[in-house]
């Protein structure tokens, strides 16, 4: 029973030691994590560059798993390529080995009048935790949370390792006979790291339990350094998995390339010993030395910096293992194309503003396309349900949200070079009607997932909904073609078109939800049907609101009195008796709600209405949850959108101001 509860004594310290860690590094990357994303965006094509940031961001953290985790997340999110992502995946190894020499402070051991006493685990630890809780308690700001945070996540650490030396020294005879176990079998030492390390997910972790050990008995060269390097292998396990989960191809080489370096690194490690064993540099005195905590950490430091210097101009052979090992996903025709100009957003082009934002067009041509795909591909659902054809749907949607963030930034950073009040003026529009087709491909993902929700219930639209629905999209594929047109021709005459349909296509809306609700009341629709054909004819109408936007920013271009006052411009379009307006509108209103009154009020009743009347019920009431939560769902991204657009022009004026 003593082993018993000596072991679950050690897991406590080793419990306390994990999540000090976690707590100081927790409140080290919210100090500093901004800062470090800017700084990691910045990374040059040069390997050396790449290394010296992981490695001061891996110091900084105190992690290499969550140096690389941000750097995969910074590859997905374009801030990054692969290439640049190498260099800080070596510098991030050598970094993580700053923790074992912080832990080294164990061995001090001077006396009350030394300065050195001060450092003391013993004295260090209770320290950090009475300066945290006072910080965190008792000084009220956002940064005193942060330094409380790093000061009792470094005292938690070591006092985790002071309860796990405690603990050892109890058994310290049996652990000794097992490390020297390892002396003439290092396949096994080495194999004990990997799994060790993989099972508690930090090599940090696992460096200081061995180094607790050594300051309690001591251990050999000999019986550890196979153990280390199995140390660094099995760190690559946490990192990988974390990284690769729902990861695009580059971001899967990014976790991919941490275990080739490493496993290159760990076979050079066995080369230096082997050599240094052979020729005698590493003698039998070095190769029986009793270590403490502070030779521990050296030999960590040491198989950790010396590969990564060895390795490091050799960063082109990682990659190219990593691409054979990691290939790419195949590549939709459209997404070719857009990815295509998303290369062309050049940052060389700046010193020709209007060359740049011709680049930034594309992106939007190109949206368009995707967009209206998307719409395409969501309203064939309604009448041919395919689940692939679902699942391209979201694809195109994160290839809209990452096109638009891309323009967005690219647009941004574009304003300091903008001298011309009429570049100034496309700048904005530009970005405005990005975030329209963004949005308009959130609506088509909206349309969507009705369908999917509606069949996973196990019903489908009535026949009379169909054939109201092919009306309602058949405006909807006219308005976005024309929208599409005009931007893409810079056509005012085109874009004065839109409004009078969009108004026809409002009208239309209405026009079928009062059918709707006629059959509602009449017991001639299924409620929970009706709750989704509600849902998809709101989303078809905000379709409809985008394009208008769209329309009214191209109206700008060759009429600057609209700029800044584009409701006032379209509620005057609305009451004033202008022909051509009244033109459009009535041929569309003739067009659309004359094949309308060809179309039924209903194709069949329902069969059993008493049925409905009783277990529809609750059906109707959830249903109608469900749309409030969906609706405010779209109300959030409709205000994230309009968010970031206000965001985006803040910065640009703010650029303005600067030049002025």
């Amino acid at each position: 029973m003593v082993i018993f509860y000596n072991v679950i004594a050690f897991l406590g310290g080793l419990a306390m030691f994990l999540y000090g860690m976690k707590v100081m590094g927790d409140g080290l990357k919210s100090s500093s994590g901004g800062a470090m994303r800017e700084a990691l965006a910045r990374v040059t094509n040069k390997p050396y560059m790449g290394f010296i940031l992981g490695m001061l961001v891996a110091c900084i953290i105190q992690s290499s798993t969550a140096t690389i985790v941000i750097t995969v997340g910074l590859v997905g999110a374009g801030f990054l390529t692969f290439h640049q992502s190498v260099g800080i995946v070596l510098g991030a190894n050598v970094g993580t080995a700053i923790t074992a020499q912080i832990i080294r402070l164990m061995d001090v051991s001077s006396g009350m009048n030394s300065p050195l006493y001060f450092f003391k685990a013993d004295n260090l630890a209770p320290l950090s935790l009475v300066i945290g809780i006072v910080f965190i308690m008792f000084i009220k700001s956002s940064a005193s949370k942060t330094i409380g945070s790093v000061a009792c996540g470094f005292g938690i650490l070591f006092m985790g390792l002071i309860y796990m030396s405690s603990i050892v020294s109890g058994f310290g005879e049996s652990l000794s006979s097992l490390l020297t176990a390892f002396e003439n079998n290092y396949f096994l030492g080495f194999l004990s790291g990997v799994v060790v390390t993989g099972i508690v997910q930090s090599s940090s972790a696992v460096v200081g339990i061995i180094q607790s050990i050594a300051s309690s008995v001591g251990v050999t060269f000999s019986a550890i350094f196979a153990v280390i390097i199995g140390v660094n292998i099995g760190d690559c396990i946490t990192t990988y998995l974390v990284s690769s989960i729902g990861a695009r191809p580059n971001q899967r080489r990014t976790a991919v390339v941490h275990i080739v370096y490493n496993v290159f690194a760990a076979l050079l490690c066995f080369l230096i010993v082997f050599v240094g064993r052979t020729t005698g540099i590493i003698n039998d005195e070095l190769w029986g030395k009793v270590l403490n905590s502070g030779g521990v950490a050296n030999i960590h430091g040491f198989f950790r910096l010396v590969p990564a210097i060895v390795l490091l101009p050799l960063t082109g052979l990682f990659e190219r293992i990593t691409c054979s090992l990691v290939k790419d996903e195949p590549i939709e025709e459209e997404d070719v194309n857009a990815i295509a100009t998303l290369d062309a957003l050049d940052k060389r082009l700046f010193t020709s503003p209007t060359l740049a934002l011709d680049q930034v067009d594309r992106v939007v041509w190109e949206m368009s396309e995707i967009a209206n795909h998307n719409v395409d591909a969501a309203v064939k659902q309604i009448f041919e349900y395919d689940p692939k054809r679902a699942q391209r749907i979201e694809a195109r949607e994160n290839l809209l949200d990452s096109m638009t963030d891309a323009a967005n930034k690219y647009v941004v950073s574009l304003s300091s070079h903008v001298t011309s009040e009429k570049d100034t003026k496309r700048q904005n529009y530009t970005l405005k009607s990005l975030i329209c087709y963004e949005r308009i491909g959130d609506l088509a993902q909206n349309i969507s997932d009705e369908i999917e929700s509606l069949r996973a219930s196990g019903k489908e639209f009535s026949e009379t909904a169909l054939d109201e629905l092919r009306i309602a999209f058949d405006a909807i594929f006219e308005i976005l073609n024309i929208t599409a047109r005009a931007y893409k021709e810079k056509s005012s005459a085109l874009a004065a078109k839109v409004e009078p349909l969009e108004e026809v296509i409002d009208d239309l809306i209405e026009e079928l939800n009062a059918r709707h609700v006629y059959r509602m009341v009449n017991h001639l629709c299924d409620a929970f049907k009706g709750i989704h054909f509600q849902s998809v004819l709101t989303n078809a109408e905000h379709i409809s609101d985008k394009c208008s936007d769209i329309a009214v920013y191209i109206l700008e271009r060759d009429n600057s009195e609209i700029f800044g006052q584009e409701h006032s411009y379209i509620h005057e379009l609305h009451v004033n008796n202008n022909d051509d307006y009244k033109n459009n509108y009535n041929n569309n209103y003739q067009k659309y709600f004359k094949a309308i009154e060809a179309i039924p009020m209903v194709s069949e009743p329902i069969k059993d209405i008493d049925s409905y009347d009783s277990s529809d019920a609750k059906s109707n009431s959830k249903a109608k949850a469900k749309v409030k939560k969906k609706e405010a769902k779209r109300a959030k991204a409709e205000a994230k959108a309009g968010a970031k657009v206000k965001k985006s022009e803040a910065k640009i004026k703010k650029t303005e101001k600067k030049k002025e």
